[in-house]
């Protein structure tokens, strides 16, 4: 992810860029492929920089914030998967008046966009219901290194723990402000690591229900959503590029095309570069102007606190 975040900014034209990674061969590879600076160890003050990215391992993501809002620089985080910290620090980012970005990439989605836009304009009626699928595998994530090698293989930090909030992160942005949600987890094969790979919540909010699957186990990657509307019935595999809505007026169906986004190198072609370009983009801006960043820590929170529910109501049962 760091990598990807330097690709991002020199996308968008900065180029005074320092990458501290504590690994030489890591140093050596982002020096190589995009020519900036790299430090093997954090300076005592970090009064020189306007802004720090942090796309370390979740569960070191608090120590980097700490040292943000110790300095007072807007920071950038990827996505969380540990809600211990967060509200005391959220508490001392308003007192301090420092911004910080929570990752929320797939609100930058052209489809996931799209998709708010329906439900949320309610031109078919209320939503109803939801199934939403999403499985990858997990090693196909680093094919470079072992799952045993990084934070993926941990039962904190998880693979599937991750997308969970990953994904939640825009469903419920798009569903409700209050949600009840129960489910079911854990390890139904050996993917490297001793964590648990799947996850099955149920959602409930007023007038609706859904499904929730989340896995690394799919050995074929896999984003599939079907909504049931009042009057009509949507569906979007990312696999299609498109949206097809059914019209319960019209008896017909309808088809709204991705109009961009194109992967990087080495990824799914339905891993889009331009998401993460754009989540970058507004985090600049969100620097001048924190309203410009479609997500909180106050969204974060409630966010790992509904993955939270899923864990607890699965030990009860």
């Amino acid at each position: 992810m760091g990598k990807r975040r330097v690709r991002c900014l020199k996308t968008l034209g900065h180029t005074d860029i320092v990458g501290f990674d504590p690994r030489e061969d890591r140093r050596k590879e982002t020096q190589e492929q995009y020519a900036i600076k790299t430090i093997e160890s954090l300076p005592s003050s970090l009064a020189e920089f306007d802004a720090l990215i942090i796309s370390t391992p979740p569960d070191i993501h608090d120590h980097y914030m700490k040292l943000s809002l110790k300095e007072n620089i807007p920071c950038f985080v990827e996505a969380s998967v540990i809600v211990d910290e967060l509200p005391q620090l959220n508490k001392i980012a308003r007192e301090k008046n420092v911004f910080i970005a929570p990752s929320c990439t797939l609100k930058f989605h052209p489809m996931i966009r799209e998709i708010k836009n329906i439900v949320q304009s309610k031109k078919y009626g209320k939503l109803c219901n939801f199934t939403y699928n999403c499985g990858q595998y997990l090693p196909d994530w680093h094919p470079w290194e072992k799952v045993s090698d990084y934070y993926v293989s941990k039962k904190e930090t998880g693979g599937a723990r991750e997308i969970v909030a990953f994904e939640l992160t825009w469903l419920a942005d798009i569903i409700a402000s209050s949600i009840d949600i129960k489910g079911y987890y854990g390890k139904t094969m050996d993917v490297g690591a001793d964590i648990d790979d799947t996850y099955v919540a149920t959602l409930k909010w007023d007038g609706g229900y859904g499904i929730f699957q989340v896995d690394v186990v799919a050995r074929f990657a896999t984003r599939l959503l079907i909504m049931n509307f009042e009057k009509a019935q949507l569906r979007w595999d990312w696999d299609d590029r498109c949206i097809r809505i059914f019209d319960a007026d019209t008896q017909a169906w309808s088809k709204i095309e991705q109009t961009y986004g194109e992967s990087h190198p080495g990824y799914n072609k339905n891993i889009l570069e331009d998401i993460y370009i754009n989540e970058i983009k507004s985090f600049i801006l969100g620097i001048q102007n924190p309203k410009e960043f479609p997500s909180t820590l106050d969204e974060d929170i409630r966010i790992l606190s509904m993955m939270k529910r899923i864990e607890e109501t699965n030990e009860l049962q």
